[in-house]
Parts: C-alpha cells; structure tokens; sequence
C-alpha cells in the first residue's frame, strides 16, 4: 500500500501575520509641533499626539512621483496622498487647516532631501542667473510659532474664526485659475463685446459665490448680545447679507494672519554685477519637491 504524503496547506496568497522585512522600513527623521496644535481638526482626522509632537518621515518612490505629477498637484490630491504618508498621524489631509500645512510640508522637504535647499534665480539687473541654499530650519520654525486670529470684535459682534482646510484653499487656488480666466476674457480681441459681456458676467458670479463662500466657511460662530449662532447655513446667509464694512474687517483679519505666516524674503547678491535684492520664498510643490536639490 503506498505511503499517504502529509497534507499541504494552501493559503492562496493570504499576507503572512508579520513581514520580516518590516525592521527595513522607514523610520521618523525628525519631529514637529503643529502651528495649529492639533485644533481646528475634525473628529478622526488627526491622532492627536499627548506632547504635541508629531512624526515626519522621508517620502517613498510613489510620493515623490506624486509630487511631479501636475494633474495631482492642480487638483491637491497628490499633496494630501504625500502628507498622510509621510505624517502617519494625520488621517484626512483634506481637512488639516492650511495654518499646519506649510509647515508639514517643510519638515517633509528637509525629512526626504536634507536642510538646505538650493534654488536658481536670475538677478533682475544682469540677467545672471544664480545659485542660492535656502536653510529651510528657520522657516519651519518661524511657520511652528505661528499663532492663528481666532476671534474679530465687530460692534456687538464677536465672530469667532477658523482657519481654512486644505480643501478649501485647493478650491481657492481653483479661484484663482477663475480670476485669470475674467483676465483673458477681456483682454480676447477674437471675441466680441457681447460675448465678453456675457462670459465675464457668469464668471464674475462665480467667482463672488466663491468667495462669499470661503469666508463664511472660516467662521466657527457668531456671538451677539442674544446669543450664539453656529449653523454654517445662517452664517453663510449673514455673510451674503452683511455690510461691507462687516465684510471687509473679516477679509481683512485673515490677510493679516495670512501676512504674518508667509514666509520671509531672502536677500540675496548677485556673483556676477553685486546688485542686491530681495527674493520672495514661496511653498509652490511643484517647484518645492522638484529635486534633491
């Protein structure tokens, strides 16, 4: 009688309880305090840390092709993919406030390619194009110590603020492309007065409602003498109906926080002519994560 053979068991490529390349995996290259200090969330987006420290990592091959890919960037999803894989506490990147978000990305820049970041600019006198490092450690501490606006006394109101989620820059950022869009219409010589008349009127709504829009969605809530409104429907029907003055004091108090985190100018020298100017900084991701630079 033939020998039985011992049973084989099939698992039909069921993942191993524990992968033993897992002590290969990335580790934490630094940590950071969030401006925001992990307020202004929605419940489930952040874990928030007890210390309020909170881990970056070095981006993978997948991120940084995220982070070249245009149509990811235009839209924002290749930003929030990158920063939720690179900041494992936060879950829902759509909702971080846009306070927290310079920030991130900074600490991922320096987490994935070093400190220093080097960018080129022609001198605006000579026309010599020149070569600058960025230490990109004073700008993620000034972005840390950031303190947000949170409340605007109008009169006998209080209007109690909130900064942005990313969600919402990205359709401000879409406002902008709408802004450029009124700028072409005019300036169409192909097209008639009427069709300019018609196209920049629609667009021109649009561009109101949207912003309209974005304001009321930066306040939390509005206390008057009788009481306290949180309803982002009333808010936003009290922003479409309040005064201009109303209006503009709000605007204004958010372009103010917005001034003071920008990120400061560098002077900097020409090596060619000496002519000296000041040179803006800015967080385009295109630009930001383009190379190891």
């Amino acid at each position: 009688m033939a020998e039985e053979l011992p049973k084989v068991e099939i698992t039909h490529g069921a993942k191993p309880t524990h992968n033993p390349l897992q002590g290969y995996y990335r580790q934490p290259k630094l940590y950071i305090k969030l401006p925001s200090q992990g307020k202004f969330y929605p419940e489930g987006a952040l874990d928030v840390s007890e210390n309020g420290d909170y881990a970056i990592y070095a981006m993978t091959a997948k991120d940084e092709l995220l982070m070249k890919t245009p149509d990811a960037l235009l839209s924002g999803q290749g930003t929030v993919e990158v920063m939720q894989s690179c900041m494992p506490s936060l879950k829902n990147a759509w909702q971080m406030p846009t306070i927290d978000v310079d920030a991130v990305l900074m600490a991922i820049r320096i987490a994935s390619y070093g400190e220093t970041m080097d960018v080129t600019v022609d001198c605006p006198e000579c026309k010599e194009t020149n070569k600058y490092g960025i230490e990109l450690t004073q700008y993620l501490n000034k972005a840390q110590a950031s303190e947000y606006i949170t409340e605007v006394q109008i009169d006998q109101l209080t209007i109690h603020l909130q900064p942005y989620s990313y969600k919402m820059l990205t359709e401000t950022n879409i406002k902008s492309l709408e802004q450029q869009r009124i700028y072409n219409i005019v300036n169409d010589e192909k097209m008639s007065d009427q069709e300019k008349i018609e196209k920049f009127g629609k667009s021109f709504v649009t561009l109101t409602e949207m912003t309209v829009g974005t304001v009321a969605n930066c306040i939390n809530k509005v206390v008057t003498p009788e009481g306290s409104v949180e309803d982002k429907a009333m808010i936003k029907d009290f922003i479409n109906n309040a005064s201009r003055e109303i209006f503009n004091k709000i605007v204004n108090t958010l372009e103010v926080y917005k001034e003071r985190a920008s990120l400061p100018n560098q002077n900097v020298k020409c090596e060619k002519c000496n002519h000296e100017w000041t040179m803006p900084v800015t967080m385009d991701q295109a630009n930001f994560f383009a190379d190891r630079s």
